[in-house]
């Protein structure tokens, strides 16, 4: 069990958390109130029923945590990314609470992909055109003159580990270097945790020249990220619950080592079983990335059903859908108050 003294110093944090939560709602006095995240938003949560405000948590991952599944109790809606989740909250609205929304993506991805419900064709021309803006934006983000070739015919695999980056990512991309190159651009998104040790190792490149040109190792992606996305052929990455609805939007094909210890498990199964992702241990990346990412260089075939596989997963409208369902909240309570007035 926990120790005595952390369990009421966290009790007293929660009680202080839920006074600061309710002044700040009654001076600001929202009509809804959209919570998402952990135990955090208990207060304000709590805070808003209090004063009959009505609330809407939106659970991004496949699995909600014993924080949410507790918070759901308080809201009149919980908003999920796929219906699979719904049975977590009774179901969909109005049997249970749930309001299957999707995984609201930045605008700047859905634009470039053209919004997200295009014929394969047409689909193939903006990735050629994202090819074109990610080559132009990130030109004066290397150490290198090279950056993005546009007009290479070969396909860009995009490797990022989230936001702090995945030293085991990174390790098992470098060991993948010489067997990918010849086949795949490489842009690597190291992180900037990684990035002083990552410029001592570029130092002492593991191939030629011309097959070193073919790799595009950088810090951190901010803005950019959206057109990466939309220009890559492949990815390697983690399985954050953004995956969820970025990957699907771009018609992305996947491959994720979930995070261990969290509940990226569950987000990566849910693009394998749909066909969209293939999946590898944490630690089995070192002697598992080479021989995947080769198989399916050199099954584009693949790679395509594995993007029509996402395709119809995409909810490109997401945020319109959170949006439209917190304005009926508040719609309904609206029409109550002037039925009790």
């Amino acid at each position: 069990g926990k120790n005595p003294l952390t369990v009421a110093r966290n009790a007293g944090k929660m009680v202080a958390g839920f006074l600061e939560s309710l002044a700040i709602v009654l001076e600001f006095r929202p009509d809804v109130c959209l919570a998402t995240g952990g135990y955090v938003c208990a207060p304000v949560v709590a805070a808003c029923r209090l004063q009959g405000i009505p609330v809407m948590i939106y659970l991004p991952d496949m699995v909600p945590g014993w924080a949410i599944r507790s918070l759901g109790i308080l809201a009149q809606r919980v908003a999920v990314t796929f219906p699979e989740v719904a049975h977590y909250f009774g179901g969909v609205y109005p049997s249970g609470k749930s309001v299957v929304t999707g995984y609201p993506v930045r605008q700047d991805l859905v634009a470039a992909v053209g919004g997200g419900a295009l014929a394969p064709a047409d689909h193939a021309e903006h990735r050629r055109a994202a090819r074109m803006a990610l080559a132009k934006a990130l030109h004066s983000c290397f150490d290198t003159n090279s950056g993005i070739n546009a007009e290479s015919a070969l396909p860009i695999i995009l490797v990022w580990g989230g936001s702090q980056g995945s030293l085991n990512i990174n390790n098992a991309t470098w060991q993948a270097l010489p067997t990918l190159l010849p086949h795949a651009q490489i842009l690597h998104v190291v992180g900037n945790r990684d990035w002083a040790m990552w410029q001592q190792r570029m130092q002492t490149p593991p191939v030629a020249a011309a097959l070193w040109a073919h790799y595009h190792p950088i810090a951190y992606l901010h803005e950019e990220m959206a057109l990466a996305l939309a220009a890559a052929d492949l990815t390697v990455a983690r399985a954050g619950a953004s995956t969820l609805g970025e990957f699907p939007v771009a018609r992305l094909p996947a491959l994720l080592a979930p995070h261990p210890g969290v509940n990226q498990r569950q987000n990566a199964e849910y693009l394998v079983e749909h066909g969209g992702a293939v999946m590898v241990d944490d630690r089995e990346l070192s002697h598992r990335l080479t021989p995947l990412l080769l198989a399916l260089l050199e099954q584009p075939e693949q790679r395509q059903q594995m993007e029509a596989a996402l395709a119809q997963l995409a909810m490109p409208q997401a945020a319109r859908a959170i949006a439209d369902a917190l304005s009926t909240l508040v719609q309904a309570q609206q029409e109550r108050s002037r039925k009790s007035s």
